[in-house]
């Protein structure tokens, strides 16, 4: 166990960065991403040849591999912006990876636990958007209702229908299930109306930075600058700049608190475990 203090250490000086950065900028840089993965591979391979024993790099190395993958699957599939990404390819060569079922157990586990946490956190966080921008809220909330008359109209009667049937049966395994659906819609309509009034802005085009998520395509000239899962490049941005373009772009909810609780509440469970 004591092999891998450092690298606790290590992980949660640089998530704690990361934290910083990302609530102040809203992007985690490349170096501090970066210089995590090789900080944790060069110090397994360090103790890897001075206690003769590779398994200690191997299985750090096959973590930070599993986790790109795992982190460029989150990423297309824009759960994570890529510092999001890059950051769990870091954590996958620092977690006590020591047997290849620990991939499944002790990846996974961190992977759901950081979920679970993020699912909070996010609408922890986007209440407080709404509070903030409570009259444009209540305004988008009616248009939902009115364009959705029928949808929330048919849900209810679903819910009411399983919740009868699981009276008269006695089972409430169909109120439970009338309930899940329910939550589904409201929290993805609840989801679209946050993005909607608070985390899509108008920007000038001097405010952009390299990442940023554009909403809609913009035209200049006869081109077109597409909006793209891997955000604008610096070049588009100054080609914007150079129009003096204002672009829609989707901000994004600061996420790296959720590596750093995930990661500490993950270390104090596997320590547990081992004591």
């Amino acid at each position: 166990m004591e092999e891998y203090l450092f690298l606790f250490g290590l992980a949660f000086v640089w998530l704690v960065f990361a934290t910083v950065q990302d609530f102040r900028t809203r992007e985690i840089s490349n170096w501090l991403n970066f210089s995590l993965i090789a900080f944790a591979l060069a110090y397994r391979a360090f103790y890897s040849a001075f206690f003769d024993d590779w398994k200690f790099f191997l299985f750090g190395l096959f973590g930070v591999l599993i986790f790109v993958g795992l982190g460029y699957l989150f990423y297309y599939a824009r759960i994570f912006a890529g510092g999001d990404a890059k950051l769990l390819f870091g954590l996958g060569g620092v977690l006590p990876f020591e047997s290849f079922y620990d991939y499944l157990l002790i990846g996974g586990g961190f992977v759901l636990v950081l979920f679970a946490i993020g699912a909070v956190y996010t609408l922890i966080y986007s209440a407080f958007l709404a509070l903030g921008n409570r009259k444009r809220f209540k305004i988008e909330i009616g248009r939902i209702i009115e364009a959705h008359k029928i949808w929330i109209y048919s849900g209810a009667g679903l819910v009411l229908s399983l919740t009868f049937i699981g009276i008269i049966l006695k089972d409430f395994l169909f109120l439970l299930f009338g309930i899940f659906l329910s939550l589904i819609f409201l929290i993805y309509e609840y989801v679209k109306i946050i993005e909607k009034v608070c985390m899509i802005k108008l920007v000038d085009a001097g405010r952009l930075t390299e990442g940023d998520w554009l909403e809609r395509d913009v035209k200049i000239g006869k081109n077109w600058i597409r909006a793209s899962v891997h955000g604008l490049s610096l070049e588009q941005i100054k080609i914007l700049r150079r129009a003096k373009k204002k672009v829609w772009i989707k901000e994004g909810v600061p996420f790296a608190v959720c590596f750093l609780g995930a990661f500490v509440l993950g270390v104090w469970l596997w320590k547990g475990f081992w004591v």
